[in-house]
Protein backbone atom coordinates (compact mmCIF):
# COMPACT_ATOMS: atom_id res chain seq x y z
CA UNK A 1 0.00 0.00 0.00
CA UNK A 2 1.13 3.45 -0.46
CA UNK A 3 -0.41 6.68 0.74
CA UNK A 4 1.41 9.45 -1.75
CA UNK A 5 -1.44 12.01 -2.38
CA UNK A 6 -1.25 12.12 -6.36
CA UNK A 7 -1.74 8.60 -6.68
CA UNK A 8 -5.25 7.30 -8.54
CA UNK A 9 -6.94 3.93 -8.23
CA UNK A 10 -10.36 3.30 -9.35
CA UNK A 11 -12.70 0.18 -10.32
CA UNK A 12 -13.66 -0.47 -13.89
CA UNK A 13 -16.13 -3.25 -14.68
CA UNK A 14 -15.34 -5.15 -17.77
CA UNK A 15 -18.78 -6.42 -18.94
CA UNK A 16 -20.20 -7.90 -22.31
CA UNK A 17 -21.80 -10.64 -23.36
CA UNK A 18 -20.33 -13.80 -23.61
CA UNK A 19 -16.77 -14.88 -25.61
CA UNK A 20 -16.70 -11.25 -26.77
CA UNK A 21 -12.92 -11.13 -24.88
CA UNK A 22 -12.90 -9.66 -22.09
CA UNK A 23 -10.68 -12.16 -19.84
CA UNK A 24 -8.43 -12.02 -22.96
CA UNK A 25 -8.65 -8.11 -22.33
CA UNK A 26 -8.25 -8.04 -19.07
CA UNK A 27 -4.73 -10.13 -18.93
CA UNK A 28 -3.95 -8.03 -22.08
CA UNK A 29 -4.47 -4.66 -19.66
CA UNK A 30 -2.54 -6.61 -16.64
CA UNK A 31 0.41 -7.24 -18.52
CA UNK A 32 0.17 -11.25 -17.68
CA UNK A 33 -2.30 -13.67 -17.21
CA UNK A 34 -4.84 -13.34 -14.38
CA UNK A 35 -7.81 -14.63 -15.74
CA UNK A 36 -9.03 -18.01 -17.69
CA UNK A 37 -8.97 -17.61 -21.27
CA UNK A 38 -11.11 -20.16 -24.10
CA UNK A 39 -12.78 -20.26 -27.28
CA UNK A 40 -15.77 -21.43 -25.38
CA UNK A 41 -18.85 -18.47 -23.84
CA UNK A 42 -19.25 -18.93 -20.68
CA UNK A 43 -15.88 -19.76 -19.17
CA UNK A 44 -15.39 -16.81 -16.59
CA UNK A 45 -17.32 -17.91 -13.59
CA UNK A 46 -16.86 -15.43 -10.64
CA UNK A 47 -15.41 -12.02 -10.46
CA UNK A 48 -11.57 -11.75 -10.92
CA UNK A 49 -10.11 -8.64 -10.35
CA UNK A 50 -6.80 -8.29 -12.39
CA UNK A 51 -4.37 -5.44 -10.81
CA UNK A 52 -3.13 -3.44 -13.62
CA UNK A 53 -0.95 -0.40 -13.27
CA UNK A 54 -0.73 2.44 -15.71
CA UNK A 55 1.95 5.17 -13.99
CA UNK A 56 0.60 6.84 -10.36
CA UNK A 57 -2.72 4.77 -11.17
CA UNK A 58 -4.05 1.47 -10.53
CA UNK A 59 -6.60 0.11 -12.20
CA UNK A 60 -8.99 -2.42 -10.47
CA UNK A 61 -9.77 -4.38 -13.30
CA UNK A 62 -13.48 -6.26 -12.32
CA UNK A 63 -13.26 -9.47 -15.20
CA UNK A 64 -17.27 -11.04 -14.20
CA UNK A 65 -19.02 -13.69 -16.09
CA UNK A 66 -20.51 -13.07 -19.80
CA UNK A 67 -23.94 -11.44 -19.59
CA UNK A 68 -26.71 -13.65 -21.04
CA UNK A 69 -30.17 -15.51 -20.48
CA UNK A 70 -30.03 -17.45 -17.08
CA UNK A 71 -31.64 -20.40 -17.30
CA UNK A 72 -29.67 -22.40 -14.41
CA UNK A 73 -29.10 -21.92 -10.90
CA UNK A 74 -25.18 -21.31 -11.60
CA UNK A 75 -26.57 -19.02 -14.69
CA UNK A 76 -28.27 -17.10 -12.18
CA UNK A 77 -25.13 -16.97 -9.80
CA UNK A 78 -22.64 -16.12 -12.63
CA UNK A 79 -25.43 -13.32 -14.37
CA UNK A 80 -25.82 -11.58 -10.67
CA UNK A 81 -21.90 -11.94 -9.98
CA UNK A 82 -21.34 -9.50 -13.07
CA UNK A 83 -24.33 -7.00 -12.50
CA UNK A 84 -22.87 -7.32 -8.83
CA UNK A 85 -18.61 -6.08 -9.87
CA UNK A 86 -20.67 -3.10 -11.63
CA UNK A 87 -21.70 -1.63 -8.74
CA UNK A 88 -20.03 2.09 -8.20
CA UNK A 89 -17.71 1.10 -10.29
CA UNK A 90 -16.12 4.33 -11.85
CA UNK A 91 -16.36 3.02 -15.17
CA UNK A 92 -18.07 0.56 -16.55
CA UNK A 93 -16.34 -0.81 -20.20
CA UNK A 94 -19.11 -2.42 -22.05
CA UNK A 95 -16.79 -5.30 -25.03
CA UNK A 96 -18.29 -5.85 -27.75
CA UNK A 97 -16.73 -8.74 -30.39
CA UNK A 98 -15.83 -6.70 -33.52
CA UNK A 99 -16.56 -9.45 -35.94
CA UNK A 100 -20.08 -10.25 -34.67
CA UNK A 101 -21.31 -6.89 -34.26
CA UNK A 102 -24.37 -6.00 -32.62
CA UNK A 103 -26.67 -8.97 -31.63
CA UNK A 104 -29.65 -9.02 -29.55
CA UNK A 105 -27.36 -10.01 -26.47
CA UNK A 106 -25.39 -7.13 -27.01
CA UNK A 107 -28.69 -4.40 -27.50
CA UNK A 108 -30.03 -6.22 -24.19
CA UNK A 109 -27.25 -5.25 -22.02
CA UNK A 110 -27.17 -1.46 -24.10
CA UNK A 111 -31.03 -1.27 -22.50
CA UNK A 112 -29.50 -2.48 -19.07
CA UNK A 113 -27.45 -0.26 -19.15
CA UNK A 114 -29.30 2.85 -19.54
CA UNK A 115 -30.54 2.37 -15.95
CA UNK A 116 -26.79 2.50 -14.44
CA UNK A 117 -25.08 5.89 -13.43
CA UNK A 118 -21.78 4.69 -13.88
CA UNK A 119 -19.71 5.75 -16.82
CA UNK A 120 -19.87 4.11 -19.69
CA UNK A 121 -17.17 2.88 -22.51
CA UNK A 122 -17.61 0.65 -25.35
CA UNK A 123 -14.69 -1.10 -26.39
CA UNK A 124 -15.12 -3.38 -29.90
CA UNK A 125 -12.59 -5.84 -29.77
CA UNK A 126 -11.08 -8.44 -32.23
CA UNK A 127 -10.81 -5.67 -34.63
CA UNK A 128 -7.71 -7.88 -36.01
CA UNK A 129 -10.21 -10.51 -37.31
CA UNK A 130 -13.49 -8.17 -37.71
CA UNK A 131 -14.54 -6.64 -41.26
CA UNK A 132 -13.04 -2.89 -40.61
CA UNK A 133 -16.57 -0.67 -42.34
CA UNK A 134 -18.40 -2.55 -40.76
CA UNK A 135 -16.82 -1.24 -37.58
CA UNK A 136 -17.72 1.65 -38.17
CA UNK A 137 -21.59 1.28 -38.50
CA UNK A 138 -21.37 -0.98 -35.66
CA UNK A 139 -20.18 1.76 -33.59
CA UNK A 140 -22.59 4.77 -34.56
CA UNK A 141 -25.36 2.51 -34.41
CA UNK A 142 -24.49 1.67 -30.79
CA UNK A 143 -23.77 4.91 -29.65
CA UNK A 144 -27.33 5.62 -31.47
CA UNK A 145 -28.96 3.48 -28.53
CA UNK A 146 -26.79 4.88 -25.97
CA UNK A 147 -24.44 7.68 -25.72
CA UNK A 148 -21.37 5.93 -24.53
CA UNK A 149 -18.61 8.48 -23.20
CA UNK A 150 -15.92 7.17 -25.69
CA UNK A 151 -15.62 4.17 -27.99
CA UNK A 152 -12.68 2.52 -28.62
CA UNK A 153 -11.19 -0.06 -30.99
CA UNK A 154 -8.83 -2.98 -29.92
CA UNK A 155 -6.83 -6.06 -30.35
CA UNK A 156 -7.04 -7.60 -27.03
CA UNK A 157 -4.90 -10.87 -28.59
CA UNK A 158 -2.58 -8.87 -30.70
CA UNK A 159 -2.28 -5.61 -27.87
CA UNK A 160 -3.36 -3.43 -30.61
CA UNK A 161 -5.36 -0.16 -29.38
CA UNK A 162 -4.89 -1.50 -25.80
CA UNK A 163 -1.94 1.18 -24.55
CA UNK A 164 -4.38 3.84 -25.58
CA UNK A 165 -7.34 1.86 -23.98
CA UNK A 166 -5.47 1.69 -20.63
CA UNK A 167 -4.19 5.18 -20.46
CA UNK A 168 -7.86 7.08 -21.48
CA UNK A 169 -9.26 4.45 -18.34
CA UNK A 170 -6.09 5.49 -15.92
CA UNK A 171 -7.04 9.19 -16.41
CA UNK A 172 -10.29 8.77 -15.55
CA UNK A 173 -9.75 7.18 -12.18
CA UNK A 174 -10.09 9.26 -9.08
CA UNK A 175 -7.64 10.41 -6.95
CA UNK A 176 -6.84 8.31 -4.00
CA UNK A 177 -4.45 5.25 -2.52
CA UNK A 178 -4.04 2.21 -4.36
CA UNK A 179 -5.52 -0.63 -2.79
CA UNK A 180 -3.25 -3.41 -3.25
CA UNK A 181 0.80 -3.31 -3.33
CA UNK A 182 2.54 -2.30 -6.65
CA UNK A 183 3.53 -5.93 -7.81
CA UNK A 184 -0.10 -7.99 -7.09
CA UNK A 185 -1.99 -8.38 -10.21
CA UNK A 186 -4.86 -10.22 -8.85
CA UNK A 187 -6.87 -10.43 -5.94
CA UNK A 188 -7.52 -14.08 -6.49
CA UNK A 189 -5.63 -16.63 -4.08
CA UNK A 190 -3.57 -18.72 -5.10
CA UNK A 191 -5.59 -21.90 -3.97
CA UNK A 192 -8.54 -20.05 -6.82
CA UNK A 193 -6.33 -19.83 -9.34
CA UNK A 194 -5.14 -23.29 -9.10
CA UNK A 195 -8.79 -24.58 -9.58
CA UNK A 196 -8.87 -21.54 -12.82
CA UNK A 197 -6.00 -23.22 -14.22
CA UNK A 198 -7.26 -26.70 -14.24
CA UNK A 199 -10.59 -25.85 -15.28
CA UNK A 200 -9.14 -24.19 -18.05
CA UNK A 201 -7.31 -27.11 -19.37
CA UNK A 202 -10.92 -28.84 -19.47
CA UNK A 203 -11.85 -26.56 -21.84
CA UNK A 204 -9.00 -26.77 -23.88
CA UNK A 205 -8.92 -30.78 -23.92
CA UNK A 206 -12.72 -31.77 -23.81
CA UNK A 207 -13.97 -28.83 -25.97
CA UNK A 208 -17.57 -30.00 -26.62
CA UNK A 209 -17.55 -33.22 -24.71
CA UNK A 210 -17.71 -31.77 -21.29
CA UNK A 211 -19.60 -28.39 -22.08
CA UNK A 212 -20.48 -26.88 -18.52
CA UNK A 213 -21.29 -29.88 -16.62
CA UNK A 214 -17.69 -29.70 -14.64
CA UNK A 215 -16.53 -28.14 -11.34
CA UNK A 216 -13.10 -28.20 -9.38
CA UNK A 217 -13.15 -28.65 -6.30
CA UNK A 218 -9.58 -28.14 -4.15
CA UNK A 219 -9.59 -30.37 -1.24
CA UNK A 220 -6.16 -29.66 -0.07
CA UNK A 221 -3.81 -26.84 -0.41
CA UNK A 222 -0.45 -27.20 1.29
CA UNK A 223 3.06 -26.17 1.25
CA UNK A 224 5.98 -28.51 1.58
CA UNK A 225 8.80 -28.02 3.47
CA UNK A 226 11.17 -27.85 0.76
CA UNK A 227 8.79 -24.43 -0.82
CA UNK A 228 6.99 -26.50 -3.31
CA UNK A 229 2.82 -26.74 -3.35
CA UNK A 230 0.73 -29.98 -2.75
CA UNK A 231 -2.91 -29.42 -4.67
CA UNK A 232 -5.42 -31.68 -4.78
CA UNK A 233 -8.43 -31.64 -6.64
CA UNK A 234 -11.50 -32.85 -7.47
CA UNK A 235 -13.14 -32.64 -11.22
CA UNK A 236 -16.97 -33.05 -10.43
CA UNK A 237 -19.18 -33.98 -13.12
CA UNK A 238 -22.47 -35.28 -13.05
CA UNK A 239 -22.58 -38.48 -14.66
CA UNK A 240 -20.54 -41.77 -14.72
CA UNK A 241 -20.30 -41.05 -19.04
CA UNK A 242 -18.73 -37.60 -18.39
CA UNK A 243 -16.32 -39.02 -15.24
CA UNK A 244 -14.80 -41.70 -18.41
CA UNK A 245 -14.62 -38.37 -20.84
CA UNK A 246 -12.39 -36.86 -18.54
CA UNK A 247 -10.22 -40.01 -17.75
CA UNK A 248 -10.24 -41.03 -21.09
CA UNK A 249 -8.92 -44.37 -22.08
CA UNK A 250 -6.34 -46.01 -19.53
CA UNK A 251 -6.30 -42.41 -17.46
CA UNK A 252 -4.84 -40.67 -21.02
CA UNK A 253 -6.73 -37.85 -20.76
CA UNK A 254 -6.63 -36.74 -16.67
CA UNK A 255 -2.83 -37.28 -17.12
CA UNK A 256 -2.66 -34.69 -20.25
CA UNK A 257 -4.55 -32.50 -18.41
CA UNK A 258 -2.80 -32.54 -15.04
CA UNK A 259 0.52 -31.87 -16.97
CA UNK A 260 -0.12 -29.41 -18.30
CA UNK A 261 -2.20 -27.51 -15.37
CA UNK A 262 1.06 -28.15 -13.55
CA UNK A 263 3.43 -27.05 -16.40
CA UNK A 264 0.96 -23.52 -15.95
CA UNK A 265 0.88 -23.03 -12.27
CA UNK A 266 4.83 -23.76 -11.53
CA UNK A 267 4.93 -21.03 -14.57
CA UNK A 268 2.77 -18.70 -12.61
CA UNK A 269 3.88 -19.30 -8.64
CA UNK A 270 7.28 -19.76 -9.33
CA UNK A 271 7.64 -22.92 -7.41
CA UNK A 272 7.64 -26.63 -7.95
CA UNK A 273 3.92 -27.70 -7.91
CA UNK A 274 2.32 -31.41 -7.16
CA UNK A 275 -0.87 -31.52 -8.74
CA UNK A 276 -3.07 -34.46 -8.19
CA UNK A 277 -6.50 -34.72 -9.72
CA UNK A 278 -9.42 -37.45 -9.37
CA UNK A 279 -12.86 -37.31 -10.74
CA UNK A 280 -15.59 -37.52 -8.70
CA UNK A 281 -19.45 -38.28 -10.18
CA UNK A 282 -21.76 -35.54 -8.13
CA UNK A 283 -25.06 -35.34 -9.17
CA UNK A 284 -26.92 -31.96 -8.87
CA UNK A 285 -23.27 -29.98 -7.75
CA UNK A 286 -24.93 -26.96 -8.95
CA UNK A 287 -27.08 -27.30 -5.97
CA UNK A 288 -24.32 -27.92 -3.33
CA UNK A 289 -23.77 -23.75 -1.60
CA UNK A 290 -20.65 -24.98 -0.01
CA UNK A 291 -19.46 -25.13 -3.68
CA UNK A 292 -20.14 -22.21 -4.51
CA UNK A 293 -18.26 -20.50 -2.10
CA UNK A 294 -15.50 -22.10 -3.34
CA UNK A 295 -15.53 -20.97 -6.95
CA UNK A 296 -16.50 -17.42 -5.32
CA UNK A 297 -20.49 -17.21 -6.28
CA UNK A 298 -23.19 -16.06 -4.25
CA UNK A 299 -25.98 -18.83 -3.91
CA UNK A 300 -29.08 -16.93 -5.50
CA UNK A 301 -32.54 -18.67 -5.49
Amino acid sequence: MTGHEQNKCGLVAVVGAPNAGKSTLVNAMVGQKVAIVSPKAQTTRARLMGIAMEGDTQLLLVDTPGIFDPRRRLDRAMVAAAWEGADGADAIALVIDGRRGLGPKVMALVETLKNRREPKIAIFNKVDIADKPKLLDHAAALNEALAFEETYFVSAQTGDGVPELKAALAARMPEGPWHFPEDQVSDATDRMIAAEVTREQLYHQLHAELPYASAIETERYTEREDGSIEIHQQILVERDTQRAIVLGKGGSRIKEIGAKARAELQELMGVRVHLYLHVKVRPNWEEDRDLYREIGLDWVK
